[in-house]
């Protein structure tokens, strides 16, 4: 039997809670008691949800354009229509109820459930556009009501100025009047009432109303009207303008957190709504073609006068053919009512007219008022999120509920200036396709949550499917089209464009979206298949293995290889820590997210490992052995030159050479890059900050800096260098302000220079290559990776070969066709005629510290140089010899010496640098001539090691250069040797 435990840790934030962040059932509960206790007002599924869902979706089209539908589009078309509208709605309804229940629903409707499914880039383009768009439908309502008004003023010829301005100054009156308005169960009764005056009216026939087109339910008039009549109309253009009236299952969602429990309010509420407007659609829709002709004059004309009648009309005694023979011929038509020509006519066949008139009235205020909640609440949870900076003015709540009165404000104004326009034809469009836009972006939310198979996509509504919703999707997509396809580009090119401006900015939120868990679910999918793909020659790239310690500690060693990595290989910045202690794990993991964090703030792509161990060598071993995964492991070692080699603890020189040999065993290639300055700028504290200000101004004369002058226990041991870091004293952990501050030495202000000088853009140098055999391998492969990048671009490739006096000629025009058929440019090839030739003692170099060397000046007195580390077994006894062999392991015996002499005296061997194949590469090697086989010492199969040093890059350097009146070779260069 297996049991699990887990312990949380969080901090608290302004309201309780991060924000976004799913709460647990007993943090749920805290919550809602919080609330409680604070006496806020929470609403139920009722009210909250169905009853703010059905007046929105109840609109104006339910009185004064669905009987205009039935007349164009047929009773069946039109029932077509609305089953389309309502399927879309319907499939959008259950992606909404099962985002709804998998988590915690805070305030922000649309907006929050987007945000948190697919991410804030999703979730803050359409929150903007979502409630803007619900800002801009207040006005479009309120237009909708004054219409109606001033229509009623012309019919009694009480119009205070003229149509335009009187709609201007009832919607202005009106909108004003609803900041104060919370009616909604009254309006609710009075739209309610109407319908079922309508539906009573249809039942009670009278004479004065059939010359109106009002016969009852007649099985004739019913038939006639079954198929379609469309004039100056098509399908899809009725349908474009019925579908804004289902643009209103939302409205419950906006006021998530205004619900007492959003999880159950949600889906019950929204798709209840969906079910009654729908049916209610519906029986309008057979009602009327079912009672009422298409066309009527008002007039008593018996079809006792005309002898050509045919229509259902003529069976009940009148005539009415004339109207279709007018419509026909697109002349002035004299017939007002039917279903083509009344709006009102739902007015005519109701009990009580006025009452109709009354719907109308409380289906655009309700509208307009179940939008003018909406957007404030939609508005406040987005700014809240700091999506956007400089909105956060509208996040601020006031009372109890939190009310986000500037967010009402702001909505007022929106809408008070398109009120003021007074004509909304151009903008409508716009506005369904806004709300169109949300409802695909909600269905693909659950798509795109299933796709990705996260153990946290568990919703408790179990009525959806992940197909089902990608076809509400590409539906939603559809029908912005049809409504209008101006206005559909239109509101895609705002959502790209509000996408890609979230993107960039990349606000600092988790939220684990659906975008997360598909990405782990790809990379793991696609790694996966990686493992079981051969290696080949042609996909190799290097995947490095970088020994910086803390990231920053060496900053031109994450440079460069960040240089020939970027968007290439993989890049690891391994960090070996030893304790005296006992290892504090906890530490070690928060270090490994901070600094992870730091590399990603710094645009840096790589990835930080952090191990205990109890040495440098050991750790570098677990490294080696445990870093990547699958295919993405290392295949290349970078360490940085030990400059301290001559003078440091013999032991740590030991451990550094293991560390070489140990990347050999592991089958990696080893890379060792060197700088005259030192890479290690830990000891120098602030140091980021430091560096930031070097870009910044040039030619500082007195910098100062903390010098961290504390010791502590635990080690850094991945330093290679003979200075020391600590937990402490790492930089862009802590800075200590009560740390003396000091003068920084001209070393070290040289070292800081030096560590930024792969940020700069390089110039026009060189990359000199010393190709010592013909083995390819990074040699030429990191040279090529360099000069590629936007930095590098101006520098050129210089090949230094060995070859023989007698021969140059031949061997420079192998080496160019072994470079083109790599494919690699190059400038220049050097062919060193006398590489085979042995140093005289005059060319020999006393004085290691010069930078500008030629490979001869290169040679150092190796004698001399080993004499101190030889074993000099001939001069003391056996049992001595192995004693002091086995304390000092590192001790150079003769036999050894011997062993390596032939390698010393090889081609190209000038300096001690080892130069190997690949072993990626040595399973395939590269077929090209060569200036002369490889001496028999060449192993068979061992990785490269290069060694990258790097000569006059600095100014100081170039002026010593120039001193010497040697330009040609001062020029910056990056020698691989």
């Amino acid at each position: 039997m297996l049991s699990w435990s887990s312990v949380a840790f969080w901090e608290p934030f302004e309201d309780g809670f991060a924000n976004g962040e799913e709460l647990t059932p007993a943090e749920e509960a805290a919550a809602k008691e919080a609330a409680e206790s604070k006496g806020v007002v929470k609403f139920g599924w009722v009210k909250g949800v169905l009853v703010r869902c059905m007046l929105n979706i109840w609109g104006v089209m339910l009185f004064i354009r669905m009987s205009w539908i039935v007349g164009q589009a047929g009773i069946v078309l039109s029932c077509v229509i609305v089953l389309m509208a309502t399927v879309v709605t319907t499939i959008t309804g259950l992606s909404t109820s099962a985002i709804a229940t998998n988590g915690f629903v805070r305030g922000g409707g649309a907006y929050y459930l987007i945000s948190r499914s697919l991410g804030p880039e999703f979730g803050g383009s359409i929150g903007l556009i979502f409630a803007f768009a619900n800002a801009v439908a207040v006005a479009m309502y309120v237009v909708g009501f004054a219409e109606t008004v001033v229509e009623l003023l012309v019919s009694m010829d009480a119009l205070m100025t003229d149509q335009i301005n009187d709609i201007r100054i009832i919607g202005t009156i009106t909108i004003i009047l609803l900041l104060g308005i919370s009616a909604q169960i009254f309006l609710l009764v009075i739209l309610v009432t109407a319908i079922c005056n309508y539906f009573i009216g249809s039942f009670i026939p009278f004479q004065s109303k059939e010359s109106k087109g009002f016969f009852g339910y007649k099985a004739e008039i019913m038939m006639e009207n079954m198929g379609p009549d469309f004039r100056g109309e098509t399908f899809f253009s009725v349908f474009a303008i019925f579908f804004p009236a289902a643009t209103g299952i939302l409205a419950g969602a906006n006021i998530s957190g205004d619900l007492a429990d959003p999880q159950l309010a949600i889906p019950r509420g929204t798709l209840l709504a969906i079910l009654i407007t729908g049916i209610v659609y519906l029986g309008v829709a057979i009602s009327t073609g079912s009672c009422i002709v298409r066309d009527a004059t008002s007039n008593n004309v018996t079809s006792g006068q005309f002898f050509n009648c045919s229509d259902a009309a003529c069976k009940f005694g009148y005539d009415f053919s004339s109207c279709k023979a007018s419509a026909e011929s697109a002349s002035k038509s004299s017939c007002e009512y039917g279903l083509h020509n009344d709006f009102q006519v739902m007015s005519v066949v109701s009990g009580f007219g006025p009452l109709i008139t009354a719907g109308i009235f409380s289906a655009t205020l309700s509208s307009a008022l179940a939008s003018l909640v909406s957007a404030p609440k939609v508005f406040q949870a987005l700014c809240k999120d700091n999506i956007y900076p400089g909105l956060g003015m509208f996040a601020k709540g006031y009372g109890k509920n939190n009310e986000p009165l500037r967010g009402y404000i702001l909505t007022f104004c929106i809408g008070l200036a398109f009120i003021l326009i007074a004509e909304l034809n151009v903008i409508a469009p716009i506005i369904s396709n806004f709300f169109l836009a949300s409802y695909a972006l909600i269905n693909f939310s659950v798509f795109h949550a299933s796709l990705a198979n996260s153990p946290g996509w568990r919703p408790s509504f179990k009525y959806y499917n992940m197909w089902v919703s990608l076809a509400g999707a590409v539906l939603c997509c559809v029908v912005m089209f049809v409504i209008n396809w101006w206005a559909a580009l239109l509101t895609n090119v705002i959502v790209l464009a509000l996408y890609i401006y979230v993107s960039y900015k990349k606000p600092d939120v988790n939220w684990g979206s659906s975008t997360q868990a598909l990405t782990y679910h790809q990379a793991l999918t696609h790694s996966l298949q990686l493992s079981g793909v051969e290696d080949h020659i042609k996909n190799f790239r290097p995947q490095c293995l970088v020994m910086t310690g803390y990231p920053n500690s060496r900053p031109a060693l994450l440079h460069l290889v960040h240089a020939f990595t970027k968007n290439v290989g993989l890049m690891i910045c391994g960090h070996v820590r030893t304790t005296s202690r006992r290892p504090n794990f906890k530490d070690l993991a928060n270090d490994q997210i901070r600094y992870q964090r730091w590399l990603l703030k710094n645009e840096t792509k790589a990835f930080y490992t952090p191990v205990f161990a109890e040495d440098l060598r050991q750790g570098s071993q677990y490294l080696m052995q445990a870093s990547g995964l699958g295919r993405l492991k290392p295949n290349t070692l970078v360490i940085g030159f030990k400059n301290n080699w001559r003078d440091g603890d013999m032991r740590d020189v030991e451990t550094y050479i293991n560390l070489i040999h140990d990347a050999f065993d592991f089958q990696y290639g080893a890379v060792v890059i060197r700088l005259k300055e030192g890479l290690d700028v830990s000891h120098i504290q602030g140091q980021d900050d430091l560096l930031s200000s070097q870009e910044k101004t040039s030619g500082m004369k007195d910098v100062i800096v903390s010098i961290d002058m504390s010791k502590d226990s635990d080690g850094d041991s991945s330093k290679l260098s003979s200075k020391a870091t600590t937990a402490q004293n790492s930089p862009a952990i802590q800075k200590d302000k009560k740390s003396p501050t000091v003068p920084l030495n001209l070393a070290d202000q040289r070292l800081l220079e030096a560590s930024q000088q792969f940020l700069r853009k390089q110039g026009k140098g060189t990359v000199d290559v010393w190709w010592l055999f013909d083995d390819g391998g990074l040699t030429l492969l990191i040279p090529y990776l360099l000069t590629n990048k936007k930095r590098w671009k101006d520098c050129k490739i210089r090949v230094f070969i060995g070859g023989k006096i007698n021969r140059i000629d031949h061997d420079r025009r192998a080496m160019a066709t072994l470079l083109s058929k790599f494919r690699i440019d190059f400038s220049d090839i050097n062919v060193l005629g006398d590489i085979n030739t042995k140093p005289k003692k005059e060319n020999i170099v006393e004085d290691d510290s010069s930078l500008c060397h030629t490979p001869t000046q290169s040679v150092v007195a190796f004698e001399e140089m080993i004499e101190p580390y030889k074993l000099k077994e001939d001069d003391m006894e056996q049992e001595a010899a192995e004693r002091l062999k086995a304390e000092e392991p590192w001790r150079i015996t003769d036999n050894e010496l011997e062993l390596y002499r032939a390698k010393e005296h090889a081609p190209g061997e000038e300096g001690g640098s080892v130069q190997c194949t690949l072993h990626v590469l040595a399973g395939h090697p590269v077929q090209g001539p060569s200036p002369d086989p490889p001496g028999p010492w060449q192993p068979s199969e061992r990785p490269d090691l290069l060694l990258l040093k790097f000569c006059c890059l600095l100014d100081h350097h170039m002026n010593h250069c120039h001193r010497k009146k040697n330009p040609g070779w001062c020029n910056p260069t990056v020698e691989l040797m």
